[in-house]
């Protein structure tokens, strides 16, 4: 990997880059080097959708299409309420029948009466009808209760009809005057309305005409026929006008002799006032019920529509952002998923903002770091190319030469590998890692190279119980185990000890790992520091060796697993420091489950 950066000599006259420059074009060289999602670019006109925008932001669409929906799921049933309030026809055979019920017990009384009083005859011998009487006795039973009443001999002949009959029980014909204009009777438009829609539904055409004649007989009527043969009967007929008239019919008997039929009409209209009453009753509970319901659904429109459409403006407002920071509204604790939502997106805008301003400081870091091997490389090539230089001096200017090459190779190598850390940690597989396991078989790695290379002793304790199951990836456990190890080498002195104790957390908490060594400490004010990217603080015998990027790799990793790593300095009774202790909590693989 290379890394094609401008050093050569400006020509006479030519200004040397400024700094800011030279960072620039370092960062951008970096940038090339870095992952594909670690870069951060400028939205391009293309992958911006203007037309979304303006659609989001328009004040014009008053209501989202997920209002619309709710209100239509809400009205289907008020709707469905109000269909069922106009279309009553199983409700209105009901009434049919329980009028044309009362009609036949209205009749059997009666025709009861007429058998018992009016009725010539005795028990032996043949019995029949009084006309006379069975028409007064007709006018006075029938005339109250507004039901017309027609009797017919059991021969078939009207012998009194209730619309005709005086209360002497003779029929006077009475000349009539010029008919007058009838007078308008105003029907209230509500009534005319209900009266138009029941004929419309009304299922009229199932009934037979009836047809009013002016010398009426049985035939006329079939369940007069019935009556006389000793049968109660009812039946339902249909006038010109659209009204329903209901008839029932009854036999007029004397000990068991049929003596006539009795048939007592009436037309619908105590129903069809019935009816009105309810589809009024049914029509305001359905009024009232679509008013509440659309208050309703325009409520939880409101609560659903309105913070959605906040929380996809402020994304625009951030994704469109350049300098400032836009904010994630905070739409308090709702306790509901679009809470769970905010929350979430806040949580990932801070998370983003967080991972610029990682990616912003980092390329400066690294800009930093590099110019000064940079810096010192070309100063050593300026004075090598002088012609007046000695091989001695040549010599070592080369091996300065050298020496930058191989810090700078350094430098990009763990640039890269800190670039693609992140990456892979979220790519990972996280399974259990035997922890114990782990450290054995590094400790015993190391007890064998430290004791041949730096003379030191290199021991493992275990201060816990089975099982050792962690939460994480071996892989990078290790890395981080080797680390710290490697950091106590290169503090510890020879013929040092260098601890590793395996412990744990009671109740079931994390393992903790603890490296300790003999060397001289860590600053109290640098305990913090020495995590952070190029932070180096090492013997002059050992400057441009690191990159100072070990441990931050290491508080990265442990804290993507749920861990921490924190450095301390072990002290004897008197305050002498005794080496440095780094502390490590691994989360264990049952609390994670």
């Amino acid at each position: 990997m290379a890394l094609d950066i401008d050093t050569a000599t400006p020509e006479p006259g030519r200004r040397r880059p400024a700094p800011q420059a030279f960072g620039s074009r370092l960062a951008a060289a970096l940038g090339r080097l870095m992952p594909t999602r670690w870069r951060v670019r400028a939205p391009t006109p293309a992958a911006e959708s203007p037309s979304l925008l303006r659609r989001r932001r328009s004040s014009a669409r008053r209501y989202s299409p997920l209002t619309r929906r709710i209100l239509l799921l809400n009205i289907v049933p008020v709707a469905l309420l109000t269909l069922g309030a106009v279309y009553l026809n199983d409700y209105e055979d009901e009434l049919i029948d329980a009028e044309l019920a009362s009609l036949l017990v209205q009749g059997e009384m009666v025709a009861a009466g007429i058998g018992e009083v009016a009725v010539v005859g005795g028990e032996a011998t043949v019995n029949r009808l009084d006309a006379d009487a069975a028409r007064q006795l007709l006018t006075r039973l029938v005339r109250p209760t507004g039901v017309r009443a027609r009797l017919f001999t059991e021969t078939g002949d009207l012998v009194g009809d209730s619309n005709f009959l005086s209360e002497a029980g003779r029929i006077h014909s009475v000349p009539l005057p010029p008919p007058e204009a009838p007078a308008v009777v105003e029907i209230p438009l509500a009534d005319r309305v209900s009266d138009w829609i029941a004929r419309q539904l009304s299922r009229a055409d199932r009934f037979p005409e009836f047809v009013e004649r002016a010398t009426p007989s049985v035939r006329d009527y079939p369940e007069a026929a019935s009556a006389l043969r000793g049968f109660n009967a009812s039946a339902v007929r249909i006038a010109v006008d659209g009204r329903l008239i209901l008839s029932a019919a009854v036999p007029v008997q004397r000990y068991k002799q049929v003596l006539g039929a009795l048939i007592l009409t009436r037309d619908n209209r105590a129903i069809a006032a019935s009816l009105r009453q309810v589809r009024y009753d049914m029509l305001t509970i359905a009024a009232a019920a679509l008013g509440i319901t659309v208050l309703l659904s325009l409520y939880l429109a409101g609560t659903i529509t309105q913070p959605i459409v906040r929380l996809a403006r402020a994304a625009d407002e951030v994704r469109l952002a350049r300098e400032s920071r836009p904010e994630i509204p905070n739409l308090g604790k709702r306790g509901d998923e679009i809470g769970d939502l905010n929350d979430a997106l806040r949580s990932m805008t801070n998370a983003l903002w967080q991972r610029i301003n990682t990616i912003e400081s980092f390329a400066a870091d690294v800009a930093h770091e590099l110019k000064n091997p940079l810096t010192s490389l070309r100063s050593a090539i300026e004075m090598a190319a002088r012609p007046d230089l000695d091989v001695e001096r040549r010599d070592k200017l080369m091996a300065i030469v050298m020496d930058d090459i191989n810090r700078l190779n350094r430098l990009i190598s763990d640039i890269s590998d800190a670039s693609r850390l992140d990456a892979e940690l979220m790519r990972g597989e996280v399974k259990p890692v035997d922890l114990h396991g782990l450290l054995a078989d590094m400790a015993s790695h190391y007890a064998i190279s430290a004791a041949r290379k730096n003379d030191v002793e290199v021991q493992f304790r275990v201060a816990a119980n089975p099982p050792f199951a962690a939460h994480g990836h071996d892989g990078r456990y290790g890395q981080v185990f080797r680390n710290v190890i490697d950091n106590a080498l290169s503090f510890g002195p020879a013929g040092s000890r260098i601890v590793v104790e395996l412990g744990r957390e009671p109740r079931g908490g994390p393992f903790v790992v603890t490296i300790d060594d003999e060397g001289p400490g860590i600053p109290e004010e640098n305990l913090e520091s020495i995590f952070e990217r190029f932070y180096s603080e090492r013997p002059i015998e050992h400057f441009g060796q690191h990159s100072g990027l070990g441990l931050s790799i290491c508080r990265q990793i442990m804290e993507t697993y749920g861990g921490s790593i924190a450095a301390t300095n072990r002290r004897a009774p008197d305050g002498k420091i005794l080496g440095a202790r780094f502390t490590i909590r691994v989360p264990a693989a049952n609390a994670r489950k």
